[in-house]
């Protein structure tokens, strides 16, 4: 498979850390970004200032606001916000040729349908070969070249290998993987968690509290995921339960940043709109207590982030309620 350059659909943190991933591995890279001024600073000054100030990007990167110069690449990396994959896909669709390599990188779950990614690229762009990564791994840190590990699934595994290996490298290391569910469902899933981890935090409730809750967490992961079709083998792996423990282990993460605020008693309203990337975990929680719910999976911490954020409870009282539950053997 011939992948000699790489189009990246998103000027964001993590789309311009891609970018240099890619750009490290020796492709050819095209990124396309909304903001004309992120175009502008990435091919002038070789920096992305709104979203990922601080580090300066490879002289091959090319910032584009043309979405057909990125759809014309070998492959494609989409990562725009999750809630708006579905309207950028249908924009692409007319651009894109059959059978082209479409990696999913934005880790959400689409509100208004409750589907995951996979099914609305496979909706939107039935004609393209789609892939999902997912894993531990921080914009900065990547842009940095600091060595990450993550998962590419690819229904065909051996397509997935094949993809894995061209824009792998040393620093950006990419197992391979034909569980695109259970992949695409540690990515949204920890969000959602790391929001609660980081009330927990924000409270002041201690470290083990912390380690109560991601690991209650994880299993209700494991819950979902086997009532999905997704392996344990996968959820066990940097797309579960690696992307759980660094998403929920740290302040750099927007999710677990956006939780510590609001267990310090800060609106929610007034942390988002000081933000300019967007904070997954508020989105994909309602998605997720659907999914729960229609598939009769119990999840009440990803509930109980669900009621915190669309303002149903207060932090104080689902805390309480999570704490009362009836006393169970261990699953």
């Amino acid at each position: 498979m011939k992948i000699d350059s790489v189009g990246i659909i998103g000027g964001g943190a993590w789309g311009t850390a891609l970018a240099q991933a890619m750009a490290f591995a020796g492709r050819k890279v095209t990124l396309w970004a909304r903001e004309d001024d992120v175009v502008a600073a990435i091919n002038a000054r070789r920096v992305n200032e709104t979203f990922l100030p601080g580090v300066t990007l490879d002289a091959g990167i090319v910032a584009t606001g043309d979405l057909a110069a990125a759809a014309a690449c070998d492959a494609v990396l989409l990562v725009v916000p999750a809630q708006h994959v579905r309207r950028v896909a249908h924009d692409m669709r007319p651009l894109l040729r059959n059978g082209q390599p479409v990696v999913m990188c934005s880790k959400g779950i689409e509100q208004a349908s409750g589907k995951m990614m996979g099914d609305v690229l496979a909706e939107e762009l039935p004609h393209v070969t789609p892939l999902v990564l997912s894993g531990p791994s921080f914009a900065a840190d990547v842009a940095r070249g600091l060595p990450a590990a993550l998962t590419l699934a690819c229904a065909d595994e051996a397509v997935g290998q094949e993809v894995a290996e061209r824009l792998g490298s040393a620093k950006f290391r990419l197992y391979w993987s034909s569980d695109m569910v259970g992949v695409e469902l540690g990515g949204a899933l920890k969000n959602v968690l790391a929001i609660a981890a980081g009330i927990v935090d924000g409270q002041g409730l201690g470290a083990s509290a912390h380690a109560a809750l991601v690991t209650r967490g994880f299993a209700e992961m494991r819950r979902l995921g086997k009532a999905l079709g997704a392996r344990l083998e996968t959820l066990n792996g940097l797309s579960g339960l690696g992307d759980l423990i660094l998403t929920c282990g740290s302040p750099q993460s927007r999710n677990m940043s956006l939780g510590r605020a609001l267990g310090q008693g800060e609106a929610i309203d007034k942390v988002l709109a000081g933000r300019l990337a967007v904070t997954e975990g508020v989105y994909t929680a309602t998605a997720v207590r659907g999914l729960a719910e229609a598939n009769d999976v119990d999840m009440p911490i990803c509930a109980a982030v669900c009621d915190v954020v669309e303002g149903r409870a207060s932090v104080r009282d689902v805390i309480g309620q999570l704490m009362q539950r009836p006393l169970k053997a261990e699953d």
